[in-house]
């Protein structure tokens, strides 16, 4: 249950022949919904990025420029594609639907069984783009094919320090965090990998991970269940949405905790205070690497 680096894997055709030329005459002018930022570091929290639609030809060539002569933005723009399935809210990324040309380039490695399988992300990142940092609640494959990029991981463990909302961390810059306004930060420890062409990075569901591509890339994220089926929301179509127990879980506290706001403050930070100890007594982890 650590991530690890993968290396010299059978991942098919795609490492040689995913050249700029070829993805854009493999898949065409089909269109493709693409965020763009004016800056490196996207942030979904603040959504400093707008959603703009481009034939995937124009969108391949103009990720891949540094300043760009046609831009939505400004001509140092960042682009990044996240495949999702025909109807985002009802089906499911999956290469084989969305770019079966591409498809047929790559072997995905076989570390589960076919029933387990999720999804399959296709991403395109410019270079120096930097994704906010967020976890996933399946086991997933990060399959770096072309280009070179900077994965920074936290233990779920960690979760205190990462001032979560969501899913997802208000600390956007890992390498120089604002710790006036985020002092727990420097207690999560940081994992760092650089993962090369043809690298795949394991990454196990509730690991904290924020990537930057340090060249313009193309990846593949597959996802599975490491939890039985029934575990996970059948409406989550992204694989980013809490197993069910813990959806329901959260919104007990939530009652419990409004419940509280009918003591005074003292009685309030008191239960509160129990509250957290049976917690800890209850379902802590003593043996956590």
């Amino acid at each position: 249950r650590k991530p690890v680096v993968l290396k010299g894997m059978e991942l098919g055709t795609c490492t040689t022949k995913w050249t700029i030329d070829y993805l854009s005459q493999a898949e065409g002018s089909k269109e493709v919904k693409i965020h763009v930022s004016a800056v490196p570091q996207m942030d979904f929290l603040s959504k400093n990025f707008v959603y703009r639609t481009l034939p995937f030809d124009v969108f391949v060539r103009r990720a891949a420029e540094v300043k760009h002569k046609e831009y939505f933005l400004s001509e140092d723009e960042k682009y990044y594609l996240r495949s999702v399935g025909e109807d985002a809210r009802k089906d499911i990324a999956d290469i084989r639907k969305q770019f079966p040309i591409l498809a047929e380039d790559v072997q995905i490695p076989e570390y589960f069984e076919k029933e387990q399988f999720f999804s399959s992300v296709f991403r395109i990142s410019s270079a120096g783009l930097q994704l906010w940092t967020h976890y996933d609640v399946m086991d997933n494959f990060l399959i770096q094919v072309t280009g070179k990029k900077r994965v920074v991981l936290y233990s779920p463990r960690d979760a205190p320090y990462l001032y979560l909302s969501g899913t997802k961390s208000e600390v956007l810059d890992v390498d120089n965090p604002d710790l006036e306004k985020y002092p727990l930060f420097v207690k999560a420890k940081r994992y760092e990998c650089f993962l090369e062409a043809g690298d795949v990075l394991f990454i196990p569901a509730l690991w904290f991970h924020n990537v930057i591509s340090e060249e313009f890339g193309v990846a593949l994220n597959v996802f599975w269940k490491h939890l039985p089926a029934e575990s996970y929301d059948k409406s989550d179509t992204s694989g980013n949405k809490d197993p069910t127990a813990a959806s329901r879980a959260i919104q007990i506290l939530d009652r419990a905790l409004k419940t509280l706001e009918e003591l005074p403050e003292e009685y309030r930070d008191f239960y509160a205070r129990r509250m957290v100890l049976r917690i800890q007594e209850k379902v802590y982890r003593n043996d956590y690497g």
